[in-house]
């Protein structure tokens, strides 16, 4: 097949583009600048386009021609807004809209957009509203285009009188909304965080440490796109995609601490101290450690609502059984 990924110089893109590229599917990958992408350089049906998704010109030249498209855009952070800001607004709403249109223009056949595991458009945090919104967004580009086909039909038999317009068959929607929890890898930025903080603090603060999750190796999450990618069966549907086990977030720290050889004792912060934490953290220069929205987030649990679905074939792997390879190595410790 041919294939554009969007987002495919990310975490997630650069895992999913070895599987897809291994599998011998020829890949299209838009990048803001070509050094961003230098790694995918290596796999043989990768080809790098120096593109700004964000233009619809040149969103069409990319995926005209392609049998799917995977969106992979996502972001943490973004300035304040109701219901959020602008940056949330273009990164999980507009573009998945445009994408999907763009998508329906073209005739692709497989559309996978990337969620997130809570998002709902009456959630807690910026992020999972806006989340939520981008779903609803793709949603609706099909349901206009079987609006549109009832409304033509009614059209076509208004103009034949004593002809009853035949009812229209539903439009199988090409896409596929895929909604994982927190995600880990050696290449992560969060089991990898908590071990850099604690090779560098004796004590790890930790404000929402009740909060529930169930990680998701990335290697499993490339596995069920490649999965959902493959078969029609999985056209219009949503899955959810987590590990094997649920943890607090205190748990992740202090066993990422002590799998990365720096045991920590990890101190509870209350909520109000927290956040005045995840403020200042968040004038920080550069990409921040922590947000007042992370902590919004935080507030729902970030926990599937059963096993992966049988039919993605993936059994995931846990934590305890990946993590301690790459942390113990050292891998991405570093400050």
């Amino acid at each position: 097949m041919r294939i554009l990924i969007l987002g495919g110089t990310g975490f997630v893109g650069r895992h999913l583009a070895a599987a897809l590229s291994k599998a011998g599917h020829a890949l299209r990958v838009p990048t803001r600048g070509y050094a961003r992408g230098r790694d995918l350089l290596v796999l043989p049906t990768v080809t790098l386009f120096q593109a700004d998704i964000h233009d619809d010109a040149s969103l069409d030249r990319l995926v005209q021609g392609c049998d799917a498209v995977v969106n992979l855009i996502g972001i943490l952070h973004g300035d304040r807004g109701k219901p959020y800001g602008a940056a949330f607004a273009r990164a999980h709403v507009t573009l998945p809209q445009r994408v999907a249109a763009s998508c329906r223009r073209h005739g692709v056949r497989r559309f996978v957009h990337m969620s997130a595991l809570g998002a709902d458009s009456a959630g807690p945090s910026m992020y999972l509203r806006s989340k939520g919104d981008g779903e609803a967004a793709v949603r609706q580009v099909w349901a206009d285009v079987q609006t549109q086909a009832q409304a033509q039909a009614r059209a076509r038999a208004a103009t034949q009188p004593g002809i009853q317009p035949q009812s229209q068959p539903a439009i199988d929607p090409p896409w596929t909304l895929l909604r994982p929890s927190v995600i880990f890898g050696a290449d992560d930025n969060f089991t990898n965080l908590f071990a850099r903080l604690a090779r560098r603090f004796p004590v790890l603060p930790l404000a929402g440490a009740q909060a529930r999750l169930q990680p998701v190796h990335v290697q499993d999450v490339a596995a069920a796109i490649v999965a959902v990618l493959g078969t029609s069966h999985a056209a219009g549907k949503t899955y959810e995609l987590a590990g094997p086990q649920v943890y607090t977030l205190e748990e992740v720290a202090s066993l990422c601490a002590r799998w990365s050889g720096h045991p920590r004792l990890v101190c509870r912060m209350p909520d109000g101290l927290g956040r005045l934490q995840a403020s200042m953290l968040a004038m920080l220069p550069g990409t921040p450690l922590m947000s007042p929205d992370n902590l919004d987030s935080l507030r729902v649990d970030n926990v599937a609502s059963g096993p992966m679905a049988p039919e993605l074939g993936v059994v995931p792997a846990s934590m305890d059984a990946v993590v301690p390879g790459y942390l113990g190595r050292g891998l991405g410790v570093y400050f």
